[in-house]
Order: C-alpha cells, then structure tokens, then sequence
C-alpha cells in the first residue's frame, strides 16, 4: 500500500505539495484517465444548453433565490440551501437537478443547523443558467427573455423563487393573509415584484419583503405557482 493512499490535498500537506509542483510544471496527472472516461461515456465531453421548460425555469428561480453557484479551476458546483425538516423540497429539487444534469445529486446535512445542501459538480454551470458565480448580494438580476415572454414559464420560475425564499401565513383571528418574498437583493426584489405583477396581482413591496395581502388573491396566487406543494412531478 503507498504512504499516500486514502490522503488528499486537503488532507496531507505532502500531498499537497506534490499537487502543488505538478500544477507548477503543467503536468495532467489524469489526463489519459480522463480521456478514456469520455470516450467510454462515463464522463461528459460536451456541455449542451439545457431545454429551455418548466424545471429550468424553476431552477433558475430556486438558484436565485437561496442558491449558490461555486467556481473551482476545472469545475463548478451548483448548491441549493434546504430545511432539512422540509423533505418535500429537498426530494423535489433534487429530482429536477437528477432531470437535467442526468446524474444525482450529493445531499450533505449541516452539522450545525436544520439544513441539508443539494449540490452536483460540473463544468458551464453558471453559464448554461445564466447565474454567475459567487456573491450575488448586489448583483444586477434579470430574467432571460425566453422566460419573461411566457406565461407558463414566468410562474415556473416565480415557484423557484418563492420556494426559496417564500413565506405563506394565517392569523384568522384577525382576518390576515398573506404570502412574501424576501431577499436583500434589490435588483431581484424589482424583478420578483415586476414579474408577480405581469402574472396579474397587485403586490407590495417594502424594505426587503413583497408581499400580496388580499385574501382571494393570496390563494389564487399560492395556488398558481404550487407553493409546498410536492406531489406529482413528472419528468417525462
């Protein structure tokens, strides 16, 4: 058995080093690893655009919301923040992920807090949806035009963003409805707002929340984007 079996980079400081001069004399260590993997097709060798439906749509919106896009040297990594207690969201995204990168996802639970992370490596990532990567706390957003021209698409899209960062409350005693967005970005706020007001409601917005607050279209809206509702999603 070598001395370094079992131990990585992160892990050994040898390790490491080798890694380290490697890198430094340019030389690919996995190269004709790596290049009999694309050939069998075990490992991708081109990175398409995803079909512009539904569960893009969605996916973008969830990203947008409370998702993450990670940049490396030769990878990127896409994260999706979950309530670990939320097994409905967490199955359901996971899912959409699995349908259009057509590898499953890894779900990692946080040692420290009620949150599990849905996360997949892969090259283009943040260009094939169109979300940079890193921060985007004051990052201009916008949505592509093949979602904002249609309808269907535009709910799809408004479902990921409020399953992300979407709230839907009662108080009965004193007739009070409502359903919110919160984000500390503005530029996605105007977007959340604009959007939810070309599907046909009337929202408000103030500080960092939106929110529709008349009962009958409280409903119709939760009802029209399918908010915590899990059931029936069909990827075929």
């Amino acid at each position: 058995m070598g001395w370094n079996k079992g131990f990585t980079k992160e892990t050994h400081p040898s390790v490491l080093k080798i890694s380290q001069t490697m890198k430094w004399k340019k030389i690919d260590n996995f190269r004709r690893w790596r290049d009999e993997m694309k050939l069998n097709g075990r490992i991708k060798n081109t990175y398409p655009l995803f079909p512009k439906n539904e569960f893009l749509a969605e996916l973008i919106g969830v990203t947008l919301g409370d998702g993450h896009i990670q940049k490396f040297p030769r990878t990127e990594r896409i994260i999706i923040a979950a309530n670990s207690k939320n097994k409905g969201f967490i199955d359901r995204y996971a899912l959409i992920l699995e349908f259009l990168f057509n590898k499953k996802p890894t779900l990692m639970k946080s040692k420290n807090s009620n949150c599990v992370r849905i996360s997949l490596y892969e090259k283009n990532i943040s260009k094939r949806l169109g979300i940079p990567t890193g921060s985007r706390k004051n990052v201009v957003t916008k949505l592509p035009q093949w979602i904002n021209k249609d309808d269907k698409l535009l709910t799809s899209c408004l479902r990921g963003l409020y399953e992300a960062e979407g709230s839907f409350c009662i108080h009965k005693p004193t007739s009070t409805y409502k359903i919110f967005f919160a984000n500390k970005n503005d530029s996605l706020l105007s977007t959340v707002h604009n959007s939810v007001k070309k599907l046909g409601f009337n929202p408000n917005r103030s500080g960092t929340k939106i929110q529709i607050s008349r009962k009958a279209d409280v409903y119709k809206f939760k009802e029209l984007i399918n908010f915590r509702n899990y059931n029936n999603i069909k990827t075929h």
